[in-house]
This record gives structure tokens, sequence and C-alpha cells, in this order.
């Protein structure tokens, strides 16, 4: 097996890393727009179960497809045994304790976004003021936060592993791949041009 570290389809996905930080502001200056319409436990709890249980379950039963670009996805059937390997490697249980650590860091930042929502209040005051609005905003963007914090997540955990490991780890059944992750878009058959590595 070549160093599976030159996937590129790995640091395209650790990349998401860099959006975070932008959706993590979303969410801030969504909650600072209007008044609450609930207890701020409840209204918080909302944007917490919305935004984090369905990515954690995608993450934990049906992980991400790497080879998935959200638009578009390469046909499992087109996968090399190396990138099957890759897809074994997201299958560990040790994934799982990625998976359960990725909420937790956010919980703990949504609620310093919360207790700060009203700094940001300068920032937001030539919009509506409509708190469903802003309650919208920052549950979707909390969502997305969640997904490019899950999904690199996963991947470091695979760029971390030893080589020895990946070597040794069986391909994933091509049959299989199709019930046991999440391939979103439309099934292409080669690889995107801007992905080949020579």
């Amino acid at each position: 097996m070549t160093n599976f570290r030159s996937e590129p389809f790995l640091w395209i996905h650790l990349s998401g890393l860099a959006v975070l930080p932008l959706c993590l502001e979303l969410v801030w200056l969504g909650l600072s727009i209007g008044e609450p319409f609930l207890p701020f436990r409840l209204e918080l709890l909302l944007i917490a179960l919305i935004g984090i249980v369905p990515i954690f379950l995608m993450q934990w039963k049906r992980p991400f497809d790497i080879f998935s670009l959200l638009i578009i996805a390469l046909n499992p059937t087109q996968l090399t045994s190396e990138q099957r390997q890759l897809l074994s490697l997201f299958k560990l249980p040790r994934q799982k304790i990625v998976n359960a650590i990725a909420p937790i860091i956010l919980l703990i930042i949504l609620w310093q976004l919360y207790k700060f929502a009203p700094v940001a209040t300068i920032a937001t005051a030539n919009f509506p003021q409509i708190r469903i609005l802003g309650f919208l905003v920052a549950t979707f963007a909390f969502l997305l936060s969640n997904l490019f914090l899950q999904v690199p997540l996963s991947v470091l955990a695979v760029l971390l592993t030893k080589e020895e490991k990946c070597q040794k780890i069986e391909p994933y059944a091509v049959e299989k791949i199709a019930q046991d992750f999440t391939i979103p878009g439309i099934k292409i058959n080669q690889v995107p041009s801007f992905l080949v590595v020579d």
C-alpha cells in the first residue's frame, strides 16, 4: 500500500475545520438577534439537540463517506482496495470515542456563545429583530459546525493511524459500503481531475 496519508480526500475533509470558525460566528450572530421567546435553557437545549443529534447519529451509525464532496460521490464500485482500507479505519471502535468528544466540545462553545451573544447585537442591529429568524440561523449554523468538526476529527484519527495497522486492515466490502456509510450527492465513476495526484 502506498502511503495512505497522500489520499487527497482525507486532506479535503480535514480542511473542513477551516469552515468551523465561520459557522460558529454565525451561531453567535444568530443568538444575538431579537429577544428570546423561550426560557434560555430550553432554547439552548433545542439548538443543541437539532445541531448535534443528526450529525452525531450519522457518524455513529453510518459515517460520512470521505470519498464524497456533498454534491458528488465516488461510486463505491470504483474505489481501490487501498481506499476501501481507509473506509475500514473509519469503522474502528475508536472512531466512536472521537464522535463522542466533538459534541462535548461544541456544547461548551455553544454555552459561551450564548453567554456573550449580547456583545454581537451591534453587528446584527440592522437585521430584522425577529427571534425565530435568529434561532433558525443559529440552529442551522450549529448543525454545520457539528458537521465541520465531526468529519475532520474522524479524518484526523485516521491520519494518526500507524502505517502498519493501515496495511494490515481488510478493505471494506464493496457491497456493504452503501448501507454502512452516508454517501451524499451524485455517484460518479471517476475522480475529478483536480484531485488526481501525479
